[in-house]
């Protein structure tokens, strides 16, 4: 059996990759794409603490596939208004999102 720090450690450099893209990127789908990251780190860290907590329960695994829908419904809403604020003004900038507020 992998022990579980190895899932925590795999989960942690997906949280902090998706902060770092988040902060630094300036491309609206990289963003979208860091907060992914992010999301699926969280549904690691419900899956491998129901294991090792509750092997016998799957309320974990229900929190990841609820957690993954969510994140699906969320990168659908997201990538429309994005696709919206790239009809508007050509560009999917971070930093000229303001021209929007005419």
């Amino acid at each position: 059996m992998i022990p579980m720090e190895y899932y925590l450690t795999v989960s942690t450099l997906m949280f902090f990759i998706g902060v770092f893209g988040f902060i630094s990127r300036k491309n609206l789908l990289a963003v979208l794409i860091s907060i992914e990251l992010i999301l699926n780190s969280v549904e690691i860290n419900f899956s491998i603490f129901n294991r090792y907590l509750y092997p016998d329960h799957m309320e974990g695994m229900f929190f990841s596939l609820f957690g993954i829908a969510i994140s699906a419904a969320e990168s659908a809403v997201a990538i429309a208004v994005i696709i919206n604020i790239y009809r508007t003004t050509q560009n999917i900038d971070v930093r000229q999102i303001n021209k929007m507020k005419n």
